[in-house]
């Protein structure tokens, strides 16, 4: 049994989820759902977002606490991700009380490693707003592309870059032009850790091809030593003397939240956390590219600082599974302008792996995805409803209104049988390799495959002319459903559980069987045409 931790990133809890999040995390949910059907050991952990400036402007606008703001959101959160089978070891956010004393504790030990530093900086000011701002609360143009950004990230290049680097910075809330005053800070050395850095990414040469290009281009163009502090008032205090008017900074304490999760999780279960966390452990990072330096730079600069300090083995990422980004009916996906399809809006509306199915079949894995409406009513027509839906209904119904309700029993065939076989190792390793949409392809080829099969050999002729014949047809396309609900269900768990059950079949990574029994009086149609 291997350990596998699977780690979601952590939405912000300042507004609701679009689709684009939903696309960059299903992901984390199928790899999860299949590692535990192979028999591993699953850790799958994300949170919500909790603390940061994006929240505080929130609640700002809307005249109400961060605490109100985040637990709001969470909430939905929680809501939509249990509506789509999002299947979380555990989901849960900045604000716990364990998340904070975890970072707490883990902040402690960093600060003892030589990889912390203590500086002066200069700090944005604003004149008419009388008040020091964050990254977030910065505007201007990018000092590496020249496009207009925010100060924590430059959406068009992806660049962090430093405040007082920004080309033409103002207040984001006023307009006004800033000052630049002195303040202290702590500092990360990342720049101190490129060898260690660059070796990480020359070890995993199979990341998907964004990560590998940002991350390169991160250490080529020089590693910049971040700080890990900020003058705050919502979010984890710093564990250190001198700064008890300041926070931990959210970049150096959100990414930590797998580990804290993780560390939960392993207490409910009472096992260590070197399991999660150690050298016998396989990781899993899920998604934007957006977050692609978060956890191929910041992560690994943190966990191997904490290990210099205290000789541990803390786990570096194996796994990146970083998306491009999903557009919408063909134009960028923007919820200041309400270019956007809400999660909570979606899933009210339509069958739960008929969105999943979508977003897995279609998703930005190497290059940006579209959605539209168009197309998402016309693949679960054609593919859930005609393809895997009429194999499906066609063979069970045939079996209800023609063998007296009951599944027969038959000697499998060999080509079908050899099918699975290959299919199982096959569509696994595609899923561990993060290639999902090649891993569909490759089982509703053989949902295609059966309806081939169905249509010829023509049970609907045999029931009265070779009732032998007609029987072994039926069983022989039982036998493939089942095992298809199983090859399906980390990608459409709803419609997968209803037929395992419908067919009391076993959902193990492997070959399974059927028994003869008769068929149960809820069987009905998994999907609907939209």
């Amino acid at each position: 049994m291997t350990n596998i931790l699977i780690g979601g990133a952590w939405p912000y809890a300042n507004g609701p989820l679009h689709i684009g999040h939903i696309a960059a995390l299903l992901p984390g949910d199928l790899l999860a759902r299949y590692f535990r059907a192979k028999g591993e050991r699953v850790f799958y952990v994300s949170g919500s977002d909790c603390h940061g400036t994006p929240i505080t402007l929130r609640a700002k606008q809307e005249n109400r606490s961060p605490e109100e703001i985040s637990e709001h959101y969470h909430r939905e959160f929680c809501e939509v991700f249990e509506a789509l089978g999002f299947s979380y070891d555990r989901y849960t956010k900045t604000s716990d009380k364990h998340h904070k004393a975890f970072v707490t504790d883990f902040h402690r030990t960093l600060y003892q490693s030589g990889y912390i530093e203590e500086r002066s900086v200069k700090q944005a000011y604003c004149p008419k707003c009388e008040k020091l701002l964050t990254d977030r609360l910065i505007v201007g143009r990018c000092p590496v592309c020249k496009e207009v950004t925010r100060g924590d990230q430059c959406d068009a290049c992806g660049e962090i870059p430093e405040a007082d680097a920004i080309i033409d910075a103002r207040c984001a809330e006023c307009g006004s032009s800033l000052r630049f005053g002195e303040g202290k800070q702590l500092f990360l050395k990342i720049s101190a850790l490129k060898s260690e850095l660059s070796a990480f990414l020359e070890a995993h040469p199979y990341w998907r091809k964004n990560a590998i290009t940002f991350t390169k281009r991160y250490i080529d163009e020089g590693l910049r030593d971040r700080a890990i502090t900020r003058d705050l008032d919502w979010g984890i205090d710093v564990p250190k003397e001198g700064y008890e008017n300041k926070k931990i900074y959210i970049w150096a304490e959100n990414v930590l939240g797998y580990l804290s999760a993780a560390a939960a999780l392993c207490e409910e279960r009472g096992i260590a956390f070197e399991d999660a966390y150690g050298r016998d452990a396989r990781h899993y990072y899920v998604h934007g590219k957006d977050n692609i330096p978060f956890h191929t730079i910041i992560l690994p600069s943190l966990l191997l600082a904490y290990n210099a300090a205290c000789g541990g083995h803390l786990r570096l990422p194996d796994d990146i599974i970083s998306s491009e980004y999903l557009t919408l009916e063909g134009g960028k996906i923007s919820t200041s302008r309400n270019h956007a399809i809400w999660a909570k809006e979606l899933i009210g509306a339509y069958n739960p792996d008929a969105i999943r199915y979508f977003f897995l079949a279609n998703g930005p894995e190497k290059r940006d995805a579209n959605f539209s409406l168009r197309e998402f009513k016309e693949q679960n027509n054609s593919e859930l409803v005609g393809a895997w839906g009429n194999l499906c209904n066609r063979t069970l119904a045939f079996a209800v209104k023609y063998l007296e309700n009951r599944l027969p029993e038959a000697e499998i065939n060999g080509a079908i049988t050899a099918r699975l076989e290959a299919a199982y190792p096959s569509v696994g390793k595609k899923i561990e390799r993060g290639c999902f949409k090649d891993a569909l392809d490759e089982i509703f080829e053989l949902v295609r495959f059966g309806n081939r099969y169905y249509d010829g050999e023509q049970p609907w002729r045999t029931r009265t002319s070779d009732v032998a014949a007609c029987e072994r047809t039926i069983g022989n396309c039982v036998f493939l459903i089942a095992n298809l609900a199983v090859l399906l269900k980390p990608f459409l768990p709803f419609s997968s559980e209803k037929l395992l059950r419908w067919l009391d079949t076993g959902d193990e990574w492997r070959i399974q069987e059927i028994k003869a029994k008769e068929i149960p009086e809820d069987f009905g149609i998994l999907f609907e045409r939209i």
